[in-house]
């Protein structure tokens, strides 16, 4: 698995987490990331988690034929979808989220420690704040707003 971001310390948090390799954001990354598939034909899967012009192009550069491009992220960006614009065969997706089986299986993999979600919490009177932080990229993994004790 290959993390793509603009900021080292989250490539190193990636690695911590599981991720094979950290790539830094920018015109050598589709490079980069192709180096790191099997004779550098791209990505089985892509899943673009910003859902941004620039990381949806990426997307359609390191994906290999027969590959699959899924898009997570809700920035409103156009991945164009055409002879030539992806791969041969390249499937896309846009999920709101899985099957209740897939909600059951990542369930049962936290449960067994498999994976550890990142949080960071934030009262709802500063949830300007958590906004602000994710925009400038600081959060350490996901923001959670939580009422007020009130």
């Amino acid at each position: 698995m290959v993390a793509v971001d603009t900021v080292e310390a989250k490539l190193d948090q990636a690695r911590r987490i599981g991720a094979d390799a950290g790539v830094l954001a920018g015109e050598e990354a589709a490079g980069q990331i192709r180096g790191q598939t099997r004779m550098g034909l791209g990505a089985e899967l892509v899943l673009d988690l910003v859902g941004a012009d620039p990381t949806l192009a990426l997307a359609a550069q390191v994906a290999k034929p027969k590959g699959a491009v899924t898009i997570v992220g809700l920035a409103g960006g156009t991945l164009p979808v055409a002879f030539g614009q992806l791969p041969l065969e390249c499937s896309v997706a846009i999920p709101y989220w899985g099957s209740r089986s897939e909600l059951m299986e990542v369930i049962a993999l936290a449960q067994a420690g498999r994976i550890e979600p990142e949080i960071e919490r934030f009262p709802l009177e500063q949830a300007h704040m958590a906004y602000q932080r994710m925009r400038d990229g600081q959060l350490r993994g996901r923001a959670v707003i939580t009422p007020s004790a009130g």
